[in-house]
């Protein structure tokens, strides 16, 4: 039996999902600039800063369904409030997703973790956010 693992998930990198077994297990095994994964902003943050806003469509990556982003961080879809991960583990029907990975900014065409990262980038380099 053969499975093409890109058809079951499709990744854009296969960086997130590498485990180097001889680092230790309490060190985030992908570094940049400094900040790990586990201290990753989290979307509070992002509407803290104005990447995004409250009201923003949120779609899932590579499906048509949308949620409308509430500023306390959860979705609102089909007018239900419940938290983005729940919202997108449901909809692939996953126990366990990459939220910022697979949630999309429709206005944008970015992913939430790309967003994420550019502003993170941008204020490690002293530079300024882009306006929206």
């Amino acid at each position: 039996m053969f499975l093409n693992i890109e058809k079951v998930l499709p990744l854009n990198t296969y960086r997130d999902y590498y485990v180097n077994f001889l680092e230790s297990p309490l060190k985030s095994s992908t570094k940049k600039k400094g900040i790990s994964r586990r201290s990753l902003p989290k979307i509070n943050d992002m509407l803290e800063w104005g990447v995004v806003k409250a009201g923003d469509t949120i779609v899932a990556k590579g499906r048509e369904e949308e949620a409308k982003l509430l500023a306390n961080g959860n979705v609102e879809v089909n007018g239900e409030e419940i938290s983005m991960q729940k919202w997108l583990k449901d909809l692939f029907g996953w126990n366990s997703i990459q939220t910022y990975v697979f949630a999309v900014h429709k206005e944008t065409g970015k992913t939430l973790s790309q967003i994420r990262e550019e502003y993170m980038e941008k204020e490690l380099s002293g530079a300024s956010p882009p306006p929206r």
